[in-house]
């Protein structure tokens, strides 16, 4: 005796697979709808927060001890670019002297996308080529955000060679080299 219980199973299985199939589509139009408008500053700020923007440009953040008071003011920690110099991370702020106050926003999402300053350096350590799939739009959000910000004078150790720095770093170490400094 065979009951109707399999046949009713399999009908909402198929029924469970057709909405499954709607739903994607149906919770994008939701959540579009439901999300709240963010200002690019926000969102500047959210997105400067998951790149982790802090982790090197925030004082005392390269060695475990940011200093959040000071946060993206500049760091005292740097690195050594093998074959190159010792770089250490600059003050993002608005500050017209100490930090990118000189830099428009236009110049800002150059630098997030293409690692060029406007002065036409490479920017050696931040991961430029993964920040270059920022959309336009969070791109300036970035920039957006980091204008912004309250405007700090600290100053971050300027590009020196390996012989010339007068602040802690970081060595980077490329597989195979030969070690750039003693």
């Amino acid at each position: 005796m065979t009951t109707g219980f399999p046949r009713a199973l399999a009908s909402l299985a198929a029924v469970s697979a057709m909405l499954a199939a709607c739903a994607p589509h149906q919770a994008e139009q939701t959540s579009a709808a439901a999300a709240p408008a963010v200002s690019p500053v926000e969102r500047g700020r959210y997105l400067v927060t998951v790149m982790d923007c802090g982790g090197c440009h925030t004082p005392g953040a390269l060695i475990g001890r940011p200093d959040m008071a000071r946060q993206l003011t500049g760091a005292g920690h740097g690195w050594e670019v093998p074959g190159t110099a010792v770089v250490y991370p600059p003050n993002l702020t608005p500050h017209p002297e100490a930090g990118l106050g000189g830099w428009s926003e236009a110049q800002i999402v150059a630098a997030i996308r293409t690692g060029a300053r406007p002065d036409g350096r490479e920017l050696q350590v931040m991961p430029w080529r993964a920040y270059a799939a920022l959309t336009d739009a969070d791109a300036a959000a970035v920039a957006a955000y980091l204008k912004s910000l309250p405007p700090s004078p600290n100053r971050a150790p300027a590009l020196t060679s390996v012989a010339n720095a007068t602040a802690p770093y970081h060595v980077m170490r490329v597989p195979g080299a030969p070690p750039a400094s003693p």
